[in-house]
């Protein structure tokens, strides 16, 4: 039995955000304590940086994305906010008799160098984080990946892993809710449905448009900043790709569906103002931070909000647990070997590596204005 009593301090560094303030960073070190009996420490060695996690942020209050690992108040009077990121850790010091030192484990940590969770539920493949105040969390993002035996896990794509796993289950989630309600009508007597995707060159768009374009008699429409279109074009998954003021080429009357990854307020009302035949609007991010707003005075359907851990829960129920991942990998495979192709990869990996790069790297991604075919893979550790 591996079984490792740790009783020493250690520190973690730790990137903090200020959650009415974006922008507003600062990097503190802050001491672990003692491991308590039941919990095991992980070593956070690397982790993805996306507007995937600026979505995170963005939505914190609303979504409850801040609960998961809360900041201690220091006195200072400012609400600080840990960003989740999808990673790579190794159990550093056990306190359970299920966890070896040395494991490998791929899941939704802090931007932090180390975190203590406590394993429960612990099987083969996972475990869920039992601490208390992630109780009434969803479950989806409390569970931790044993990567030995993880049906997703090789190690030479751990960086894609980290990049494009959680981005590809959103996406792939979408295009299944809206095959499973049938496009919202979208599709009814024959129509070919007209797929809008904004932010079309986020990787959580690009792998929903991946999806989607293997679906007979859709077509799906990217829409993007005049610097993307190249890139957006070169993917060969979007049927067309026009800029934010294109609209008027998309013909009124055309029975169409919004995925708005943008949460851009203005846009979201030009499209539902300019798509009379708009049947469903779907609100997945919020890539445009700083124009985000309200569905006030837009015509056309109430944006709805898409929560994946719902659908999952859905198809987990009507297919089995064991089918519904069989199906999620088989389609991962397929993605990440057009995504990783030697002679024209969509995906170039730039990794940060130290503490001020970690910052420095936030801002850049806050920001929205990197080159899209960059994936940022972060360290804390220098």
């Amino acid at each position: 039995m591996h079984y490792f009593h740790a009783m020493q301090t250690s520190d973690t560094i730790e990137l903090l955000v200020r959650r009415d303030q974006l922008p507003t960073t600062t990097l503190r070190t802050s001491p672990l304590g003692p491991l308590a009996e039941g919990k095991v420490r992980v070593a956070i060695d690397n982790f993805a940086l996306t507007s995937n996690n600026i979505t995170y942020a963005a939505m914190g209050d609303a979504m409850q994305y801040w609960q998961f690992y809360p900041v201690a108040d220091v006195g200072d009077g400012i609400a600080w906010g840990r960003i989740p990121v999808w990673g790579f850790g190794t159990v550093l010091a056990s306190r359970h008799p299920d966890l070896a030192v040395g494991e490998r484990l791929y899941g939704y940590f802090p931007m932090s160098t180390a975190v203590d969770l406590m394993p429960a539920k612990v099987s083969a493949g996972s475990f869920m984080d039992a601490s208390p105040h992630r109780a009434a969390l969803h479950r989806v993002y409390n569970q931790t990946m044993r990567c030995a035996a993880d049906p997703f896990y090789t190690a030479d794509t751990e960086a894609i892993q980290a990049l494009l796993r959680p981005l590809f289950t959103t996406a792939w989630l979408i295009d299944d809710f809206l095959a499973d309600n049938d496009f919202f009508g979208a599709a009814a007597n024959g129509a070919k449905p007209v797929l809008l995707l904004s932010s079309a060159s986020s990787k959580t768009a690009y792998g929903t448009a991946f999806q989607m374009a293997q679906r007979p008699g859709v077509e799906v429409v990217g829409l993007t900043s005049p610097g993307n279109v190249g890139f957006c074009e070169s993917l060969g998954c979007y049927h067309r790709v026009l800029t934010y003021d294109q609209l008027e080429r998309i013909a009124p009357d055309a029975p169409s569906i919004y995925v708005d990854f943008a949460g851009n307020a203005p846009l979201r009302k030009a499209i539902h103002t300019h798509c009379k035949g708009l049947r469903y609007s779907c609100s997945v991010g919020a890539t445009h931070v700083s124009k985000m707003g309200g569905a006030k005075d837009v015509p056309g359907p109430k944006a709805t909000l898409f929560f994946a851990p719902a659908q999952i829960k859905k198809r987990s129920d009507e297919w089995g647990a064991l089918v519904f991942g069989q199906r999620l990998v088989k389609s991962w495979q397929a993605f990440i070997a057009t995504v990783s192709k030697p002679e024209k990869p969509w995906l170039h990996v730039t990794h940060h590596t130290g503490p001020e790069a970690v910052q420095d790297a936030y801002l850049q991604v806050l920001g929205g204005k990197g080159d899209p075919r960059l994936g940022h893979v972060l360290s804390l550790n220098n």
